[in-house]
């Protein structure tokens, strides 16, 4: 079975790209070779963070899209294993928007 993978970068600014791809080296090392994103290109090099992996590369697609729409602070947290913090910086970010 193939897997699927939600993964984030950092990049050499500290900033954050989130994708998704069926085959993660292969993905991280397009993006090492400025074949990546347009983001990506301008902010080399950059380092594989936090992956999560998935059974159906749609799955994967989802959760890319729903951590593209976090926070720093929250990424940051869910890469520390900090799952505790989620709720709380969710509301935080509601609050701001409001």
């Amino acid at each position: 079975m193939v897997k699927a993978y939600t993964y984030i970068l950092q990049c050499f600014d500290d900033t954050f790209y989130v994708g998704s791809t069926k085959y993660l080296e292969k993905r991280i090392e397009q993006h090492q070779n400025a074949e990546g994103s347009e983001y990506t290109k301008r902010r080399l090099p950059v380092t594989l963070f936090y992956y999560e992996e998935y059974d159906r590369i749609d799955h994967a697609f989802y959760r890319e899209k729903q951590l593209q729409g976090w926070s720093r602070k929250k990424k940051l947290a869910l890469m520390g294993g900090d799952l505790e913090l989620l709720p709380e910086l969710a509301k935080k970010i509601f609050r701001e928007n409001e």
